[in-house]
């Protein structure tokens, strides 16, 4: 019986989560249960415990998780301040009078939620207590109103940046190292947060265009179920009102992408821009008539001095300064000084809003929900492998039929499984160490793999019946929406999440191209 305690141990796993005692106390009991087991039958060498603490000072230093945090926080700060209201409104009145309008409007405000927040939860719930109930009012299928709500949510999975492709990206990284020792190469490639970022934007934006072109053929052969809204109801907009509301967030999602795919910025300081840049959104959102000038100002100063830290090096500590690097530290030093001052005027309105302390609040207890997991993950991962698990793993994947595209296909279908009661921070952690060596030994791009790993999570967080999704819309869905409507909802989107795998597969260009081009 000891030579199977690697199987007991990962089912074992899948059956304490359901207990749904906290995941990352789980992921961790249950691996030193088993540590004890193997090493009282004599399976498990205690010595490779020894490794432990360096495995945590790793998780806990490493450069690209601390980018996490800052994402929650902007997330949050942005869905707070009420910023998904003002876009929702807007897109309404832009396309509300098409049929099929208004579900085209939720999705495409929930593609720019997910490119500016990256949080499922967050996401899911703001469209359910904003778009739904207006979807309902003007006679929308609450089947489908559901569903597009559900789905648009979940965008933030593949849209980044999202904390999914920053975990992915830094596991799939280390999975690829291990994969070139294994072949025999000292001299490895590694993949960074910056390429899945560039990888999964064009997917994702190609599943929002698939979402809307099924929404305006669902709308023109039955129109009952997405009726256009009256124009009178809707009331009018002005391309200023337009602009005001879209451009600030457009606006800071181009900063906190485009510095991180044009290789201005890491992903932890693009991550600051970004909840920087939030907090002054949210300082403007939540004037209340008061004035904007001290805003206005701080934001030009920071581009001012992000501007002159780019083009010139600004140091103190050499010993021929010239009057021009005087001159240029004095005027730093003042941008600095009237850009905090704005971001202490957002600070004081967010307090006063009563919304600073939850923010803070909620961003501390997901990012320790996250970190805590991984380090629970990295306990289990290693003893996992000293009971020889990753070894059967691997040839279990290397013996299923149909070669390369069988093993992944086997892959796919057991993450897309263990989604369905799994987060995908524990598949990602637990999983992918484990097997994404292995496929990667057998010759898949590590990029296309993380992509479609990436599209797969985020079906599993639609399918029924345990996705986090429809949990989450259940929980803030109207009394007269029922759970049945919600999964016969979502179960049209979950085939085109489907058709939207099978394109990436068919074209692997689709997620290879613009890394390519721009790495």
């Amino acid at each position: 019986m000891t030579e199977f305690l690697d199987i007991f141990m990962f089912a074992g796993l899948c059956l304490a989560i359901l207990l749904g005692y906290p995941v990352a106390f789980t992921i961790a009991g249950v691996a030193v249960i088993f540590a004890v087991i193997g090493a009282m039958t004599g399976a498990f060498d205690t010595g490779l415990l020894g490794a432990l603490s360096q495995r945590i000072f790793g998780t806990m230093t490493n450069t690209v998780l601390i980018a996490i945090p800052l994402f929650v926080f902007m997330g949050l700060v942005l869905e707070r301040s009420r910023i998904a209201e003002d876009l929702l409104e807007e897109m309404a009145k832009l396309f509300g009078s098409l049929r099929g309008g208004l579900g085209i409007s939720v999705v495409l405000v929930g593609g720019l939620l997910a490119a500016s927040t990256g949080i499922v939860g967050a996401t899911v719930v703001t469209m359910a207590l904003i778009a739904l109930p207006t979807m309902l009012r003007n006679g929308y299928d609450p089947k489908l109103a559901a569903g597009t709500v559900c789905t648009a949510g979940t965008l933030g999975q593949i849209i980044p940046p999202s904390t999914l492709l920053i975990i992915l990206s830094e596991v799939m990284s280390n999975a690829y190292q291990q994969a070139q020792f294994a072949e025999g190469k000292f001299t490895v490639e590694t993949i960074s947060v910056g390429q899945t970022f560039a990888a999964a934007l064009i997917p994702g934006l190609m599943l929002v265009g698939v979402y809307i072109v099924y929404i305006l053929v669902r709308a023109y052969f039955q129109p009952s179920v997405a009726p256009a809204m009256d124009q009178e109801l809707l009331g009018k907009t002005s391309a200023s009102r337009v602009a005001s509301v879209l451009v600030p967030p457009v606006a800071l999602i181009i900063a906190v992408l485009g510095s991180i795919l044009g290789g201005v910025a890491t992903p932890t300081e693009a991550a600051a821009v970004g909840a920087v840049g939030a907090l002054l959104l949210a300082g403007f959102r939540l004037s209340n008539g008061h004035s904007n000038m001290l805003l206005a100002a701080s934001v030009a100063a920071l581009l001012l001095v992000i501007f002159l830290a780019s083009s010139t090096t600004i140091r103190l500590q050499k010993n021929d300064l010239t009057a021009m690097d005087w001159t240029l530290a004095a005027v730093s030093s003042a941008l600095l000084a009237v850009g905090v001052s704005g971001l202490i005027q957002s600070v004081m309105r967010m307090w006063r809003a009563k919304l600073l302390a939850p923010v803070m609040t909620n961003t501390l207890s997901i990012s320790a929900m996250i970190f805590a997991t991984i380090i629970g993950a990295s306990v289990f991962s290693l003893i996992f492998r000293g009971l020889g698990g990753d070894v059967r793993i691997e040839e279990l994947i290397s013996a299923m039929p149909g070669g390369e595209v069988g093993a992944l296909l086997f892959v796919m279908a057991l993450i897309f499984a263990l989604g369905f009661f799994m987060d995908f921070v524990e598949i990602s952690v637990i999983l992918l160490p484990i097997v994404g060596p292995t496929l990667l030994m057998m010759g898949f791009d590590p990029i296309w793999l993380s992509v479609m790993i990436a599209i797969n999570l985020q079906t599993s967080f639609l399918t029924p019946p345990f996705g986090f999704s429809l949990f989450y819309l259940r929980g803030a869905a109207p009394p007269e929406i029922t759970t049945g409507m919600i999964y016969k909802g979502v179960l049209p989107y979950i085939l085109l999440q489907i058709v939207g795998m099978g394109l990436v597969w068919s074209f692997p260009t689709i997620a290879t191209w613009l890394p390519s081009m721009l790495f």
